[in-house]
């Protein structure tokens, strides 16, 4: 009998970066996401996601945040994906990690992004878990070139970047808010310019991904 994993492999996917794990987000890592989300991501006066995605009624905002999550595994292809990642300490899950590309066999590209909950805000955790994910995608998912973008009124995540490696690209005028522009700053990272941790990470489950998104299971 078929396993979950062996239908959808990214749920096998376990990264170890010293005290903090990232897995493939199976529906009860999504409630525990669910139930993060509802406590709070960012004061409520500022916005630093493209979509306001986090201005939803309480309640609401986790109803939505289960459906992106399931809409993206049913849409799951290597001409068009999103890998996410629960971002776990302590037992506790704490954000999430991601990355969004399309036609990545050709382009072996992609935009990663994360949150965090606002009580594990700046203490590191967001430089750690990015460093994890980019050497998850670089070393073992046949990664060639990693992008991001962050609005210029967000120092933390635009620092985040900066320590990782990203440099930056264009800045794009893009509407935020209902009648809102804000300066979105790109950003791109080659295995070049990456900023390793010192220790490297442990993964489990990456040979099975990398068949899923169109590439060998062999690095």
């Amino acid at each position: 009998m078929s396993t979950l994993v062996d239908l959808f492999p990214p749920f096998g996917l376990h990264v170890r970066a010293g005290s903090l794990e990232m897995r493939g987000l199976t529906d009860e890592l999504i409630l525990e996401l669910c139930d993060l989300a509802e406590k709070g991501i960012h004061d409520p006066a500022e916005m630093p996601f493209y979509f306001p995605w986090t201005a939803a009624p309480a309640g609401e905002l986790a109803r939505n945040t289960a459906a992106y999550h399931w809409g993206k595994r049913s849409t799951f292809s290597p001409d068009d994906f999103c890998l996410d990642l629960a971002v776990i300490l302590d037992g506790r899950v704490i954000g999430a990690q991601g990355v969004a590309a399309k036609h990545f066999p050709v382009t072996r590209t992609g935009e990663t992004g994360s949150w965090l909950g606002r009580e594990f805000q700046g203490r590191g955790l967001g430089t750690a878990m990015r460093r994890a994910m980019c050497e998850l995608l670089f070393d073992h998912l046949g990664f060639e070139e990693i992008t991001s973008a962050a609005f210029l009124d967000n120092p933390a995540s635009l620092g985040v970047s900066r320590k990782v490696g990203y440099r930056p690209t264009a800045v794009s005028r893009i509407k935020r808010r209902e009648g809102e522009m804000a300066l979105n700053q790109g950003l791109v990272l080659t295995p070049e310019t990456f900023v390793r941790d010192t220790e490297p990470i442990r993964v489990t489950g990456a040979e099975a991904v990398r068949s899923f998104i169109g590439l060998d299971a062999v690095a």
